[in-house]
């Protein structure tokens, strides 16, 4: 199956019972809104100077006539009404006092003190009329629906949250995943490697990937390359919303997720047009959605963020989860056609004429080093060659997070 169909097939099925809770702002980072936000408050609440200067009335001003200044006007303070023919020190941030509607920069003006009568200011340059001043509701207006149900919560969200006076969010509750990693080969980190043992790293690559998204995460560990070990897994992982297996998916003799899923749910696909990834199978146990990964680790990597990742993300209610790519010269080739859709590891280094894109020498689906001396990934299409300087779709890892 190409991995386009896949991916379409998979966000079709990408449903889940969510129910919604309400999380305090300074612990919805990763969140997923679930209603609208509406501002109750203009931003900014009045007009206020966008510069360190002097405010007056436009219409005060001449070439040859200084004027007063008679108020001192800081951020946070309250001031009197502006008298006309006078002006007023101001900081930025600072409310303009009733009447005044221009500020001009305190580097364009001369203030001379004027004996009893106090400063006067000079302005050296003709200023236009409202320059320099933030009007009231610039940034955000009352009842202006400032972010909409589906959008995930970044720093830059929970801030403009707070500037509207939001303390508390409606959010999807966290998706809960389960994940286990087959294979009578594996121990963890920390143990003695025995012959024939390879350290799990794809457990740690996989809840590494979940909690960037900020889910729940149910870790089953390994299981062994046995049925009805496999069964009962998979009987325990259906605690969860949906269950995400590394290893087990290929044609082997061990390889036992595949049986275990037909026997105790319903197979959707299987083997996809991918590389690395081709053994990615989805299907469900017992109604909970199964997503089973290749056991070979940059293959696991890659298959997450591709597939598994939009799933999740839409699963939990967001409503934008495809990645931001971009067109970049390709500083490799490739010279022989594949008959699967290529994703390399690759990253974006300076070249003559600005980026270009170059691919880890070592591209096989077992080293996960690539993975790590990259920045993202180069995706080469179907019966596709590639020449030095030919355009490419990158794809940074930073779109997976």
């Amino acid at each position: 199956m190409p991995v386009d169909l896949a991916l379409e097939k998979l966000l079709a099925d990408a449903q889940v019972d969510r129910a919604i809770e309400t999380i305090a702002l300074t612990q919805a980072l990763g969140r997923v809104l679930a209603q609208d936000v509406h501002s109750t408050v203009d931003v900014p609440p009045a007009p206020n100077s966008a510069m360190d200067g002097y405010c007056f009335r436009f219409q005060d001003y001449a070439a040859d006539k200084p004027l007063p200044v008679i108020q001192r006007i800081t951020a946070g303070a309250v001031s009197a009404p502006l008298q006309a023919g006078t002006a007023a020190r101001i900081f930025t941030g600072a409310e303009l006092p009733i009447y005044a509607d221009t500020v001009v920069m305190q580097e364009e003006t001369v203030v001379t003190e004027n004996g009893d009568e106090g400063p006067l200011l000079q302005i050296l340059e003709p200023p236009q009329k409202a320059q320099n001043v933030r009007p009231q509701g610039q940034d955000i207006a009352l009842d202006q629906r400032v972010l909409k149900q589906g959008k995930r919560l970044r720093p830059q969200e929970l801030g403009l949250l707070a500037s509207i006076g939001v303390d508390s969010v409606k959010v999807y509750k966290k998706l809960r995943v389960a994940i286990m990693s087959t294979g009578d080969e594996l121990i963890e980190p920390g143990q003695p490697l025995q012959a024939g043992q390879i350290y799990n790293s794809n457990r740690f690559t996989l809840i590494g990937l979940l909690e960037n998204l900020g889910l729940e995460i149910l870790d089953l560990g390994i299981v062994a390359d046995d049925l009805q070990d496999t069964l009962r897994a998979l009987k325990r992982a259906t605690e969860a919303d949906v269950i995400i297996s590394s290893g087990g998916v290929s044609v082997g003799d061990a390889d036992h997720v595949k049986s275990a899923l037909q026997q105790s749910g319903d197979l959707a696909f299987w083997h996809l047009a991918i590389k690395p990834g081709k053994p990615f199978t989805y299907g469900r146990v017992a109604g909970t959605p199964f997503l089973g990964l290749p056991g070979n680790p940059a293959a696991v990597f890659v298959t997450f963020c591709l597939l598994c990742r939009p799933w999740l993300l839409k699963a939990q209610g967001a409503d934008n989860y495809a990645p931001l790519s971009m067109s970049v010269p390709a500083a490799f080739s490739i010279n022989k056609p594949g008959r699967r859709q290529e994703y390399l590891r690759a990253r974006l280094v300076p070249g003559d004429n600005g980026v270009h894109a170059e691919i880890y020498p070592n591209q096989s689906s077992g080293v996960l080093s690539s993975a790590s001396w990259g920045n993202g990934l180069v995706e080469i299409a179907i019966n596709t060659t590639v020449g030095k300087g030919d355009m490419v779709r990158f794809i940074p890892y930073e779109s997976f997070s």
